[in-house]
């Protein structure tokens, strides 16, 4: 590690000043902290979220359910709030790396870094979330921007997440066993607009599948995606698993999300 300043203010408006002045913002510091002692990442000076009671906690709002970017994906996995609203979106948190990881890692922190691979964006983009900041309200589909890109601007932070709550969801995702990242993940949402199917783990960032979603809103069961494809051009490659197998995995992993949301 190198020499940097650290700063834990106990209110939302002292870490924003941090922020705006260049502090890189820890929010968990499950990747950042990972990163610093790789010399991938080397600032200057890091504020803490951790003591900030306003980016903290989740409740429902209408028909939404809003929860608080420092929330830990322990607390969002064993939330009593959640399971009750979206038992997929407590079950995905569940499933998120170890349980050191869930101890610590926060929905805030997640949706920031926007790892190609990680679990809540596919959360996010299938239930046609909204990410609040210090600054404004972005839609997930405006958010999110590719590998590890998002619509953030400098010295803005997240403050929270609204989840509409859907008639029917479930996400299931066939795990890289080492780091439990997603190899492909889908979630799948029935909502009042139609089907949403969102993918993660499969290329650049989180998308979409259009094609699956024209299905479901058809017949919202399994046997509707099967033969369904997957652009195969569309998916990476590395040593876990072919662009051709991960096309493959998504039509396997959707179909078990419909089955599971239906059960």
């Amino acid at each position: 590690m190198y020499a940097f300043t650290y700063e834990r203010p106990a209110a939302l408006a002292d870490a924003l000043k941090f922020a705006q002045a260049g502090a890189r913002p820890l929010a968990g510091g499950q990747t950042l902290l990972a990163s610093m002692k790789l010399r991938l990442a080397a600032p200057e000076q890091i504020v803490d979220l951790g003591a900030v009671p306003e980016l903290r906690g989740i409740c429902r709002d209408g028909d939404a359910l809003v929860i608080g970017a420092m929330t830990r994906h322990c607390d969002v996995a064993e939330s009593a709030e959640v399971r009750a609203a979206i038992p997929a979106l407590a079950q995905l948190a569940g499933g998120i790396g170890d349980k050191q990881v869930r101890a610590r890692g926060t929905i805030g922190g997640s949706v920031a870094n926007n790892d190609p691979a990680a679990d809540y964006p596919a959360a996010l983009m299938a239930l046609g979330a909204t990410v609040h900041t210090t600054a404004r309200a972005i839609a997930a589909a405006d958010f999110f921007q590719g590998l590890f890109a998002t619509a953030l601007q400098e010295g803005e932070l997240i403050t929270s997440v609204r989840f509409p709550i859907p008639q029917k969801a479930a996400y299931v995702k066939f795990a890289q066993p080492a780091s439990r990242f997603a190899m492909i993940g889908v979630f799948v949402a029935q909502t009042d607009a139609g089907a949403r199917v969102a993918v993660t783990g499969g290329g650049n960032g989180v998308f979409r599948h259009a094609a699956m979603e024209q299905a479901l809103d058809a017949s919202f069961t399994p046997t509707a995606l099967a033969g369904v494809p997957t652009d195969e051009e569309q998916m990476s490659g590395d040593l876990h698993a072919s662009s051709a197998y991960r096309a493959h995995l998504v039509g396997v992993m959707a179909q078990r999300a419909v089955a599971q949301a239906l059960a």
